[in-house]
């Protein structure tokens, strides 16, 4: 279980540093209802992963996608086209990142967070957190196949994914706790990380598209290659 457990953290922080729905967080927390619309986006996108989570679970069950030893075919085929994929998205992530002398905007559609609803602000927190991001659903994916695919028992898988959850969340969950523990006095340090964030998130993610997918590219041509 711990070696799993190993396997899969790498994948779940890969989730985990998504810039966007760090800076969309940090702006709920600059609203009139920020300690209900904190932790209202943490709730959704934990829900989000989960809901990804089980299908890829249930699917490897029923298209037997694991062996007695070793990953499947089929297990090896998906982990190089998530690679793939990662790699594509990579170079059109850094083709498109801010040059030094641009000032990067945020999207007026994102500022909408500061106004609406907790409710709603738990829909977005669910649709950022794999269904609207290709890296995360790739990564959910990728960190999901080692659970599945091995022989553990169904307590076992269950705290595995449970915790995939909750370090995948980290990013999320950061802010939000800061915020609640130190309440406005957060404001000023919470501001410089959505500053940075908004300026190198193109950079970062190309940075994490490139390095997870040297990693599911070369686990699936081992499996692959007898």
């Amino acid at each position: 279980m711990i070696e799993v457990l190993f396997e899969i953290i790498p994948f779940a922080v890969g989730i985990a540093i998504s810039p966007v729905p760090i800076i969309t967080v940090i702006l709920s927390l600059f609203s009139v209802k920020a300690v209900w619309n904190g932790p209202a986006f943490l709730l959704g996108w934990a829900l989000g992963i989960l809901v990804v989570c089980i299908p890829v679970l249930m699917f490897t069950e029923t298209a037997r996608v694991t062996t007695v030893t070793n990953p499947s075919t089929l297990a090896s085929v998906i982990r190089v086209i998530l690679g793939v994929l990662l790699f594509v998205a990579a170079f059109f992530r850094w083709r498109t990142r801010p040059k030094a002398n641009e000032e990067p905007n945020i999207p007026k559609w994102l500022l909408m967070v500061e106004v609406i609803s907790p409710f709603k602000v738990f829909v977005v927190g669910f649709f950022f957190a794999v269904i609207t991001n290709p890296k995360n659903m790739a990564l959910t994916i990728a960190g999901i196949l080692p659970i599945a695919h091995s022989f553990l028992s169904i307590p076992q898988k269950t705290t595995l994914v449970a915790s995939f959850i909750i370090i995948s969340s980290l990013g999320i969950a950061i802010p939000v706790v800061y915020y609640l523990v130190a309440g406005e006095t957060a404001r000023n340090i919470l501001n410089t990380w959505k500053k940075w964030l908004i300026f190198n998130n193109r950079a970062v993610v190309a940075t994490l598209l490139l390095f997870f997918g040297v990693i599911l590219i070369s686990e699936g041509m081992k499996g692959l290659i007898p």
